[in-house]
């Protein structure tokens, strides 16, 4: 199976539908977690994600050494990476390199002998950003994104629970 990418909008069913295809997985699974609880309304939605995945799943809670988290997960675990989206803010905010570690992550991924999810939001199909910290936050995920598909067998983008394969262009 490799490595297949979600990508979609806030809410668009890409973390429900990462579950589901763990859960068809006969073996381990592993859930990378970017997100940290800085407000309530995140601390909700991780205790949401945490319910909707069964218990018996391994959590790496780890929001920036993605790569590292991907190192330590056994050869034969199916693994999700959710997500990219905030992964991607979390390296911005330490001023790490984006491109070199999403470059790194994605080609461990994609080198996987068992399945590998990763969740991320299409952010570039909303309004021009306002301000400069926005705009650069756009364009350095695009590029995580376009990096983690590079090297994805699969790209997917989810709409209201719905897919759509995207292929590559020739």
């Amino acid at each position: 199976m490799g490595l297949t990418v979600l990508l979609g909008g806030a809410r668009s069913g890409k973390s429900s539908m990462a579950v589901r295809m763990g859960a068809r997985w006969d073996g381990p699974v592993t859930l990378i977690a970017t997100a940290e609880a800085r407000d309530e309304d995140m601390a909700a939605r991780i205790g949401r994600h945490r319910a909707e995945r069964p218990a018996a799943w391994k959590t790496i809670e780890e929001p920036v050494d993605v790569p590292g988290a991907l190192r330590s997960c056994p050869d034969e675990a199916f693994v999700i990476v959710d997500c990219l989206t905030l992964w991607t803010s979390n390296l911005m905010e330490r001023e790490l390199d984006v491109r070199s570690l999403a470059t790194a992550s994605a080609v461990l991924a994609g080198g996987r002998n068992a399945p590998v999810v990763a969740v991320s939001n299409e952010v570039g199909l909303g309004i021009h950003p306002a301000d400069a910290l926005s705009h650069r936050y756009r364009d350095l995920h695009g590029a995580v994104n376009a990096i983690w598909c590079e090297h994805a067998e699969r790209a997917l983008l989810v709409v209201a629970g719905r897919t759509l394969d995207l292929e590559r262009m020739p």
